[in-house]
């Protein structure tokens, strides 16, 4: 039996859940090359909100990111998550819009690209499938995995069918929520590897404190891949610890190995990254909640929903809120949490905590009843339907928006043209989707929020360890012939 291949996400997924994406280039460079040594699958580095937040919080451009990364960490396979036709916005782009956007990244670097519609709808990741195999790069297309009614193995195995005919060159499980239970781990996984003739990923989240037991069972079951973090960017609403996986693993005959001094290494790198953004991380995101199975927030999402709650003053109303997510997301059709709908379900849930429910409809609350995110896998809430025509006059629609296969690129040259600013490829794509940070970033003005915290002096000690006392220690390794060291203040 071959050894489970093991991605990690400590420079993308474990940041976005546990430190709302707020870790910058210069904190991942140090571990870059020490995370190319270790025999990963492929590093998980781009994608989901990372682009937001480099250009609105860090001042960075996120292509540069990714040849960075590249040149630091060559061999291994960079991954990025790409929300089909949204891209890594919200809302749809037009189909020359997606193809240009993949064709940069991966001109930049990108090997593989996972593939999402947060609606599980595959008309939304046609376009984005085919420019990735044009691109000649990996497409993995992915299953939104939830747990509703209107959700079955037999429709996602379904799902991975027809996303192997579309082109993909894997299948992906993408248990955002961290809900996916161990036996069903094991069917799900059996099930697609005796329909579908292509190697499966499971991604996972430990928010319900279900995913290490989740994997051990997808192992067993013969999945090809698991994805792992690094503490302190891994557990809680992030996927599992690597270390903690070897030691599940352990004794098993797909057990895989990892330096055990290099994870040293990289727990003590990240624990200072971890400590220096103090201000974005939050206890309640590194504990598991069973509650999770109830609402079904993402990982990615939690703590960055949390902090949108503080801003809006309603901090102490998170029960609330929590609690209206369910009903919201049955009225909208089951829709699968993720991103961009865990967003729109989450925001229009506190809509209607603070003013009473559909008093206040979002926008984009109405575009998914309405059908302009793509066909939701249930039906769509009828007295909901009744307020948003009472309100729009408008009627749900089942067809794919034409206006995604009407050319933008000209338009965004011209408009980036009239500004005096840059007309490649890439900040057109960029400017598509937030021209405002972006055109602050090509005048090299600073974002208007703060990026970081106040750098601690130690990071602070768990409840059951004794009083911090700083320690400085000289980490170095020898890897590919390369000296690499770093100085990490140690908590011991």
């Amino acid at each position: 039996m071959n050894p489970v291949l093991v991605n990690n996400t400590v420079l993308r997924d474990g940041h976005q859940s546990l430190a709302a994406t707020r870790m910058s280039t210069p904190q991942m460079l140090p571990a870059a090359p020490v995370l190319d040594s270790m025999g990963f699958a492929g590093l998980e580095t781009w994608g989901g909100a990372t682009i937001d937040a480099c250009l609105r919080y860090l001042g960075e451009n996120p292509f540069d990111r990714i040849r960075a990364l590249k040149k630091a960490a060559p061999r291994t396979p960079q991954i990025m998550l790409l929300r089909g036709q949204n891209i890594v916005q919200y809302a749809a782009f037009p189909d020359d819009v997606v193809e240009a956007f993949v064709t940069c990244t991966a001109a930049a670097g990108m090997d593989v690209f996972r593939v999402f519609d947060a609606l599980n709808d595959l008309r939304n990741l046609r376009t984005a499938v085919a420019a990735i195999r044009k691109a000649g790069k990996h497409a993995r297309g992915e299953i939104c995995y939830t747990i509703s009614p209107v959700h079955t193995i037999e429709a996602f195995v379904q799902m991975g069918v027809d996303l192997e005919k579309m082109g993909c060159h894997s299948i992906g499980i993408k248990d955002m929520a961290g809900l996916l239970k161990p036996r069903v781990a094991a069917e799900l996984v059996r099930e697609l590897k005796r329909k579908v003739g292509l190697p499966i990923v499971l991604h996972s989240h430990d928010t319900a404190g279900l995913a290490g037991a989740a994997y051990v069972a997808a192992v067993e079951a013969g999945v090809d891949t698991i994805e792992t973090s690094i503490v302190p960017f891994a557990n809680g609403t992030s996927q599992p610890d690597t270390a903690r996986m070897l030691a599940l693993l352990d004794g098993h005959p797909r057990c895989p190995e990892f330096d055990a001094d290099k994870l040293a290494w990289l727990r003590a790198h990240f624990e200072k990254v971890y400590a220096e953004l103090a201000a974005f991380t939050s206890p309640a995101n590194e504990r598991t909640d069973p509650d999770t199975l109830t609402y079904q927030i993402p990982g990615g999402m939690l703590s960055n929903f949390r902090n949108q709650l503080k801003e809006q003053g309603m901090a102490g109303r998170w029960d609330e809120v929590s609690r209206e997510i369910p009903y919201v997301r049955e009225c909208l059709g089951w829709v699968p949490l993720v991103t961009p709908t865990s967003q729109i379900v989450g925001t229009q849930a506190m809509l209607n905590v603070k003013f009473g429910r559909w008093t206040n409809l979002s926008q984009p609350a109405m575009d998914v009843a309405l059908g302009k995110y793509g066909r939701t896998p249930g039906p769509i809430d009828s007295g909901l339907l009744d307020v948003i025509f009472k309100k729009t006059g408008r009627k749900p629609n089942e067809e794919r928006d034409p206006a995604l296969a009407v050319p933008n690129m000209p338009k965004l040259r011209e408009a980036l043209a009239a500004k005096g600013l840059p007309t490649d490829d890439e900040t057109a794509v960029l400017h598509a989707m937030f021209p405002v940070e972006t055109e602050r970033l090509v005048r090299g003005e600073k974002p208007s929020v703060s990026s970081t915290a106040p750098k601690p002096v130690a990071a602070p000690a768990s409840p059951a360890s004794p009083a911090p006392t700083g320690v400085s220690r000289r980490y170095s390794l020898s890897i590919n012939g390369r000296k690499t060291e770093a100085t990490v203040e140690e908590v011991s």
